[in-house]
């Protein structure tokens, strides 16, 4: 029997190469070789799978992220390129799923609440960060929209933006950080 965290892994794969549209309980299944009984021993439905690839998302696309920075160290400079690493590190894997997070988002309600919720979290988190790392409180939301903006943008850009040119725009951000 599948792990539910594999089954969760098989949405996202399959959500990212073909849209969340195609993640079905047949297309689950087959790709995991398991039968409708193995999904339903982890699931209550397609729904209930869906709500909890969205908790899925968050704690590993997000949730894991802020808590790594967090035991990067005490000192805001360590949070935050530890943040950046972090995000860097994932960017390539993930710039896909989160292409098609987005595109769920506009389909489904619930799905654009999620990205909402979930991108004020980031956004507190980077806003939270600037202040610790000695930054103007008045400069705060225009830094967290910069860095967070830059990380979007680049995962809509055709062709994909490279994790290395990444690197450097945000070294080129980081420029604005009060030293410490």
């Amino acid at each position: 029997m599948a792990s539910k965290g594999e089954w969760l892994e098989a949405g996202l794969a399959i959500a990212t190469r073909d849209g969340i549209r195609a993640v079905t309980i047949e297309r689950l299944c087959a790709d995991l070789g398991r039968t409708k009984g193995s999904f339903y021993h982890h699931f209550k439905g397609i729904r209930g799978y869906k709500s909890d690839l969205l908790a899925h998302i968050e704690a590993e696309h997000t949730g894991r992220l802020i808590a790594g920075a967090e035991a990067a160290g005490p000192s805001g400079h360590d949070k935050i390129q530890s943040l950046l690493d972090l995000v860097l590190e994932a960017y390539t894997g993930s710039r896909d799923l989160a292409t098609a997070v987005r595109a769920w988002a506009r389909q489904d309600a619930d799905v654009h609440a999620f990205q909402e919720r979930v991108d004020r979290m980031r956004m507190d988190y980077l806003r939270s960060l600037w202040l610790e790392l000695g930054g103007e409180p008045d400069e705060a939301e225009g830094m967290a929209k910069l860095l967070y903006l830059v990380l979007v943008g680049a995962q809509q850009v055709v062709p994909p933006i490279s994790a290395e040119d990444l690197r450097g725009v945000y070294a080129l951000a980081m420029r604005s950080v009060p030293p410490g």
